[in-house]
């Protein structure tokens, strides 16, 4: 077959689905097409060979993360920002005009690869272009209508997208099936959707084979935006530095890699695989923002977490494991304080509720059963 495969880049999670998906795929014979943005496209292109460059759609950022009522003024307006990385003062175009010339961009190549099937992972101009070129489609998401933490002002825009998820073939989540579904405050009633039906649950694409391994340190992984990780670190830096524990923290900044060891704490510009798989495997509990891949990294090892949310999403996942009694969920500097003694104090029983967890997620072969999903469109 020939695959049209498109995704988001609003954080890398998207990406880092769609990779493992179009690698397993390509290895099975079919004809892989690549459409992204920004960090995303320069992921992609390292990897794969029909990578297509479109334009990236984001929220409003600056170096204190995403501003949700700046994001919402710049759905219909350009407005300025700093761009931190550049060190100077650019303007972000408007969502509306980045969703126009998205839209466009997937539409210049489409009768030259003429798919037989577009899966998006969280792009719903892909899905529009599906829908107006009569292309079947899959959708990859773990964030249909969100109720936790989401503007309701987004609400009726929400609803105006919602028609291009039934037209789709197949939706396809990520995560557990419920009650043990992660991202279920991100997801809302699909039954009410009327799109229940055509919806499956299949597991996270991370392989979730449960593991153990020691109680070394504390590891804070950190990603996103450059704006996003300077929130966490502003939150996190001052209070790890008063905790007795040895602590590894990864900046999430790819390139030449660099080390520096303060005090009680490690700090690394980026990790590789196997140095972060190492340093989640051995922690007594992990640190992060919430984020949907990393928490099943969590929940494959077995790791009580402390989720800093910075945006919509991460905070229904955040709340979730903290309903599990897998997490703990804070907002500053005090909250952590306070989390760290109290996961100090229960670090056993947290950990016993993610052993379940665990062993519940382990049953699930996410990517595999995405690729039947996929394949069986075709039959």
């Amino acid at each position: 077959m020939r695959l049209l495969l498109s995704c988001a880049e609003i954080g890398l999670g998207h990406v880092s689905r769609i990779i493992p998906l179009g690698k397993k795929l390509e290895a099975r014979g079919h004809e892989v097409f690549l459409f992204s943005g920004g960090k995303a496209y320069e992921l992609l292109k390292r990897e794969f060979r029909s990578v297509y460059r479109v334009t990236p759609i984001s929220w409003y950022e600056n170096a204190y993360g995403i501003l949700t009522s700046a994001s919402l003024l710049n759905i219909f307006l350009p407005l300025p920002f700093f761009n931190v990385e550049l060190n100077k003062i650019e303007i972000k175009n408007s969502n509306t005009y980045e969703t126009i010339h998205r839209y466009y961009d997937l539409r210049e190549n489409i009768l030259n690869i003429a798919p037989d099937i577009l899966i998006a992972d969280g792009d719903i101009n892909a899905l529009r272009l599906a829908s107006r070129w009569k292309i079947p489609a899959v959708y990859i998401e773990n964030m249909i209508r969100p109720s936790y933490g989401f503007s309701s002002f987004l609400s009726p825009g929400e609803r105006f997208l919602e028609r291009y998820y039934r037209a789709c073939k197949k939706i396809i989540i990520p995560d557990n099936p419920m009650p043990y579904t992660v991202s279920e405050y991100s997801i809302g009633d699909i039954a009410h959707l009327g799109i229940a039906e055509r919806t499956e649950y299949v597991g996270s694409f991370v392989d979730t084979k449960p593991e153990t391994g020691t109680q070394d340190h504390i590891f804070a992984p950190i990603s996103g935006p450059i704006g996003t990780r300077g929130r966490m670190l502003k939150t996190l830096l001052p209070v790890l530095e008063t905790v007795k524990s040895k602590c590894i923290i990864s900046l999430g900044t790819p390139g030449k890699k660099t080390s520096a060891k303060i005090g009680n704490y490690e700090l690394h510009t980026w990790l590789s695989e196997d140095e972060r798989r190492k340093a989640m495997r051995n922690a007594k509990y992990v640190i992060f923002s919430g984020g949907h891949a990393t928490c099943f990294e969590t929940i494959k090892y077995s790791k009580p977490s402390i989720c800093i949310p910075t945006q919509p999403e991460q905070l229904g996942n955040a709340a979730k494991l903290e309903k599990m009694n897998c997490s703990i969920m804070v907002k500053n500097k005090n909250q952590l304080k306070q989390a760290i003694a109290t996961m100090d104090a229960r670090l056993d029983a947290y950990t016993q509720n993610v052993k379940t967890l665990s062993a519940f997620s382990g049953r699930f072969k996410g990517l595999d059963r995405a690729i039947k999903i996929i394949e069986d469109l075709n039959c």
